[in-house]
């Protein structure tokens, strides 16, 4: 009888749509908020929808909708771009809702099968600090201090990010009693331009350390350059400021804070007036920006500067902060602060990268990485580590096969429940079965704390102790 009734059912056609005014009826009366992503969709969305993708994909969408395959992938799927992406068009084209078109950068992608994103650790452009002494000795060039290879990777990634853990401004005056305060003269901007730069973070305990005039010249000079920047603004609003980037028919948000410092006030937090940074020590500010940047895109990436410098594990603040992220809305976190690589892991279906470590900052020898996000066209996201060192005040990517797995097993180490194919893909072995070269479940590696690479002693930065 139940299969009788289920070959009835299957049989009998969708109700037919006849022309494009029911169609309208169909999407605007029967579409679910979860469907629409919550935007107030109208005739005349529906109306430019039709415009520009054609009666034929309209009646697609209606008949998903008649249907109740409402999954919010078919908007995708049909034209192209996720309703996120649709609606801001929309208003771009119309000249609707202007405050979508806030901090949108439009990004052309190498492949039409997946969006990279590339992130960086550390990366110091003080005048005076041994990095910019090695560029100076190797005459500014670059390419001396940042291999060729991994500058390519860095300079053909869809969108490239970078912590930017110092300050641009002809203001010599370092806040006082500060241990480490870091200043690049203006005209270092042009680096930035060199890695291919398209978005840093502010969210850090070194944006403040030239007071206020500091940010604010540097908070300039990003502008001027076209660099976008989270983390710290002119004010509270601009510190909790969202970028979008759109690729490949997909709305990217990247959202910043800094939980450092715990206890001294060097740093200052931005309030209604004041420049400064935004703060996640008490989380739920930042957990209310993740959440607003979740309801307007298809992934939020959110970047911490967290944890305790010269550490190889995440803290227990760390691992707090980081599932009340991912329940915020999070779909990958990428952390800093620690000047070491530390581990990676899963909450849920969201990958971790705990810190990121020194990228070009510290005379230690030490591993780094070219972090990397990938979105592929089916819409998964996958965390990826490319090998890298940084010695001699140079960071190479690691290519020899020796080298390589050495550095593979040393990430499994210090990481928990993860696995790690030959690619440097990261995946979450309580999700799945299968076999990893490079498994943190069973990696003997030795870790090394208080010493580089090859042996020496280093300070909490990364620095060889004389």
């Amino acid at each position: 009888m139940e299969d009788t009734e289920s070959m009835e059912k299957e049989m009998t056609p969708p109700k037919e749509i006849r022309n494009l005014t029911e169609a309208y009826d169909v999407i605007l009366t029967g579409a679910t908020k979860e469907f629409i992503a919550g935007y107030p969709l109208d005739d005349s969305y529906l109306m430019w929808l039709t415009a520009e993708y054609g009666e034929d994909n309209l009646l697609k969408i209606a008949y998903a909708v008649l249907d109740g395959e409402q999954d919010e992938d078919i908007w995708y799927e049909i034209t192209g771009n996720s309703i996120h992406v649709l609606w801001t068009l929309y208003c771009e084209n119309t000249g609707m809702k202007p405050e979508m078109q806030k901090n949108v950068a439009w990004t052309a992608c190498n492949s039409e099968e997946e969006i990279v994103i590339s992130f960086t650790g550390d990366f110091n452009l003080a005048e005076d600090w041994y990095t910019m002494e090695r560029y100076i000795d190797a005459k500014n060039d670059l390419s001396e201090c940042i291999d060729a290879e991994l500058l390519r990777e860095m300079q053909s990634a869809d969108i490239l990010m970078m912590n930017n853990e110092f300050v641009y401004s002809d203001n010599k005056e370092a806040l006082e009693g500060k241990a480490y305060t870091f200043r690049a003269d203006l005209e270092r901007i042009q680096i930035l331009e060199e890695f291919g730069v398209d978005i840093v973070s502010l969210g850090n305990n070194h944006t403040y350390d030239f007071g206020e005039e500091g940010l604010l010249d540097t908070l300039d000079v990003l502008d001027d350059a076209g660099v976008a920047y989270i983390g710290a603004g002119r004010n509270l609003d601009e510190a909790k400021k969202i970028v979008y980037f759109v690729a490949n028919g997909k709305k990217i948000a990247f959202v910043s804070a800094t939980e450092i410092e715990r206890t001294k006030k060097y740093t200052k937090e931005a309030t209604e007036d004041a420049a400064g940074v935004l703060k996640t020590l008490y989380p739920q500010v930042f957990c209310e920006v993740i959440e607003e940047a979740a309801k307007y895109s298809d992934y939020v990436i959110a970047i911490p500067h967290w944890g305790s410098e010269g550490t190889l594990y995440p803290d227990a603040s760390q691992l707090r902060l980081a599932k009340l992220y991912e329940k915020a809305g999070a779909d990958a976190i990428i952390g800093g602060h620690p000047h070491r690589l530390q581990g990676a892991g899963f909450i849920n279906d969201t990958p971790v990268a705990y810190s990121i470590g020194n990228f070009w900052f510290s005379t230690g020898t030490l591993y780094t990485t070219l972090a990397q996000v990938v979105i592929s066209s089916d819409g998964k996201l996958t965390l990826k580590f490319l090998p890298c060192v940084q010695k001699d005040l140079t960071t190479s990517l690691i290519t020899d096969k020796t080298e390589k797995d050495e550095f593979y097993h040393y990430i499994a180490a210090i990481s928990s429940n993860i696995g790690i194919d030959a690619a440097g893909n990261v995946y979450n072995t309580k999700e799945t079965e299968r076999e990893f070269l490079y498994n943190s479940n069973d990696s003997t590696t030795p870790v090394r704390g208080g010493r580089d690479n090859d042996g020496f002693a280093i300070d909490i930065v990364g620095n060889r102790i004389e």
